[in-house]
């Protein structure tokens, strides 16, 4: 379904009007399109270690009663494995198809919204259960995807708690306190779209190896193992609770060790707090943008008849950060033109200009792609690092 043509428009007027006139709800509908199933899950387990089913309760003493209150996080650390049961890895078995009605654009947005916040009831009761349990996670990858070698490192899977009851998954990869010193900062990584943890996995593997550095992936509200539904406001709780988390549990405040990285739709959350941070005049490490946008809405249309539902705005916000900033584009991308990460290059403040990346052969999801290009990529992030020690 095109956005420009009049049965979208008609659409999604109707859902703007239906959700009480919130855009945030209409461009959550256009914008956000996580896995479905997710590459990853986390699997749950009580205090005793056992297992848990997907849906399978942990069981309460007193003692959990009495002390969830002041727990911080649930989280744990160990070896990643593939999952040994059917799980969301596993599509489901069709014994046969019925025709179904063709639904109009405006019955798929509201049955896809329907759907979302009933998945985002399930799971917010779901975490604060667990929670109060005092369940821990293991991160386990889709066994498709394929993973560099890690014996080293360790792995932290998160659920981060944030406003409203949500908790937000994230994976938390630490270099090994042998590669560890005093200069050894933390990337944390809002991922494009359609995508999710488990995806973005081998990367963060290959960048806090090549880097030295700790790389923190999470996943949008609506994606993943995260609670809530997929919407702009959404997303900047979700970084906001990531940056508090990492500011309280990792760095002890020195926001200066934090590097934002925001690719494609990432850059929007990133954009917002870096502007934040810098409003409250704290220090933040720098921030790397990857194919990003100049706005959301101009990506998806150059109809001005949906400009009130406008999201991101990225070119406003980036004129506002205190940080150095690298931008990282291709040439070849037809998803969001390179022209988007050109303005937003020019829109930096001089002083926080660095070297950006404008990648001749390569388009929107295909950068780091191939040994050659993998290889120029990390030293080019490196150069970026190495900047910032002579500050």
């Amino acid at each position: 379904m095109c956005c420009c043509c009049p049965s979208a428009i008609s659409a999604l007027f109707c859902l703007w009007v239906q959700s009480g006139c919130n855009k945030g709800s209409v461009a959550g509908a256009l914008t956000f399109f996580p896995p479905e199933p997710a590459l990853y899950e986390f699997e749950r387990h009580d205090k005793s270690g056992r297992v848990l089913g997907h849906n399978e309760e942990a069981p309460l003493d007193e003692e959990t009663n009495e002390n969830a209150a002041n727990d911080e996080d649930n989280s744990s650390v160990g070896e990643i494995r593939s999952p040994d049961r059917s799980g969301p890895f596993e599509a489901p078995a069709t014994h046969g198809q019925t025709k179904e009605k063709i639904k109009s654009p405006f019955e798929q947005l509201a049955d896809q919204a329907v759907e979302r916040r009933k998945r985002s009831k399930m799971r917010i009761a779901r975490d604060s259960r667990d929670k109060k349990a005092g369940v821990s996670y293991r991160l386990l990858l889709d066994p498709r995807l394929q993973v560099p070698p890690h014996e080293d490192g360790s792995i932290h899977a998160l659920k981060i708690p944030s406003p409203g009851g949500v908790y937000v998954a994230a994976v938390l990869y630490s270099v090994p306190p042998s590669r560890r010193s005093e200069r050894t900062r933390i990337i944390i990584y809002s991922h494009g779209n359609a995508t999710d943890i488990g995806a973005m996995f081998p990367l963060q593997i290959v960048m806090a190896h090549s880097l030295d550095c700790d790389v923190l992936v999470y996943d949008y509200s609506g994606y993943g193992e995260s609670g809530g539904v997929p919407e702009e406001a959404s997303t900047y709780r979700d970084i906001d609770a990531v940056y508090e988390y990492i500011c309280r549990e990792v760095v002890n405040q020195r926001t200066e060790k934090i590097i934002l990285y925001g690719q494609s739709v990432g850059s929007g959350p990133c954009c917002y707090l870096a502007a934040k941070v810098a409003k409250q005049k704290k220090a933040l490490g720098g921030m790397i943008l990857h194919s990003p946008f100049t706005s959301g809405m101009r990506v998806l249309t150059p109809s001005r008849l949906l400009a009130c539902l406008d999201i991101y705005p990225n070119i406003d916000r980036i004129k506002k950060i205190r940080c150095p900033c690298m931008l990282i584009h291709g040439y070849l991308d037809q998803e969001v033109d390179i022209s988007h990460g050109q303005d937003l290059h020019k829109a930096v403040p001089d002083e926080y200009k660095r070297d950006p990346w404008w990648v001749a052969d390569r388009g929107h999801n295909d950068i780091t792609d191939g040994p050659g290009k993998l290889a120029e990529y990390i030293r080019r992030l490196r150069g970026f690092l190495e900047s910032l020690e002579r500050l």
